[in-house]
């Protein structure tokens, strides 16, 4: 049996948020005290197993005293600070940076992007037809995960992933300067002569369905893809011993992708390729 051991207590901070006092442990974030205190801030680049990153800037917030606007996925709870999160300039920062992204990349698989675009009276049309956009055609080049960078935002969090932040193999990177930055392997590669490894944690952490299973990507340009219609069933890989807990997602009676819990404390939402792509013999009926 594991035993964690128990964290010292962690201290409290007192500090305004939209003119009510507010106590958050020290160390917090102004979007996890937002989240605890019920208010609904966007964002698209922070994970909650990732250190952020501060690429999307659609967090900002209002710090009193600040020159600039703070980007509450990073930003800490500071004692006596004083924090609005919903000013008409937050929400003008906002709105642009949607239109910026909407009208640049396919926001059609980002969650509640439709419903922030909305909110906040974005236009990403306001540019015109000339506006640039990525235009990239989905990279199907193996078996497994589909890399589709017509809705990749740059946020970074795929190339985390592989990197320092867990799986230390850098396959990935940013290539390219400005509007011609783009998530590569090196020399631009095929993914099967690349170092990936295909643990897909990339997938597990994109926020825009930029990468996702070829499964998944499949079923969308089917038009049977359907998350309503899946159950969500967590369960212990049995392929080695370390524990790791997988979610399948079934629709149909078939496993159309696998997860991994990220408040799991074996793999926090990661896993290898064996536990993540390893389950078509689980529905070979042949």
């Amino acid at each position: 049996m594991t035993t964690v051991p128990l964290q010292p207590p962690r201290r409290l901070v007192d500090f305004t948020l939209d003119g009510e006092p507010v106590r958050a442990p020290e160390g917090s974030t102004l979007l996890d005290a937002c989240r605890a205190s019920g208010k609904d801030v966007p964002t698209l680049c922070q994970g909650d197993t990732l250190t952020p990153k501060n690429a999307c800037r659609v967090c900002v917030v209002e710090v009193e005293g600040a020159r600039t606007l703070a980007p509450a996925c990073s930003r800490r709870v500071e004692p006596g600070m004083e924090v609005r999160t919903d000013t008409d300039r937050a929400r003008h920062s906002r709105k642009v940076v949607l239109e910026l992204l909407a009208s640049s990349t396919d926001l059609s698989t980002t969650p509640r992007a439709a419903e922030w675009i909305e909110e906040y009276g974005a236009e990403p049309g306001r540019f015109g037809a000339d506006a640039a956009r990525v235009d990239e055609e989905p990279k199907v080049d193996n078996d497994l995960y589909v890399r589709d960078y017509d809705k990749c935002i740059l946020c970074y969090k795929c190339v985390d992933a592989c990197g320092e932040q867990w799986q230390n193999t850098f396959a990935i990177a940013v290539a390219g300067r400005g509007f011609d930055a783009r998530i590569s392997t090196e020399h631009d590669a095929p993914l099967t002569d690349s170092a990936c490894v295909y643990c897909g944690n990339c997938i597990e952490v994109c926020p825009t369905g930029a990468l996702s299973f070829k499964s998944e990507f499949d079923m969308r340009a089917a038009g049977t893809w359907d998350e309503s219609a899946q159950a969500e069933t967590t369960t212990v890989c049995a392929y080695c011993g370390v524990g790791c807990n997988l979610t399948l997602h079934v629709q149909d009676n078939e496993i159309v992708k696998v997860t991994s819990p990220h408040d799991n404390p074996v793999t926090h939402g990661n896993l290898c390729i064996k536990g993540r792509f390893g389950y078509q013999h689980v529905q070979n009926r042949d």
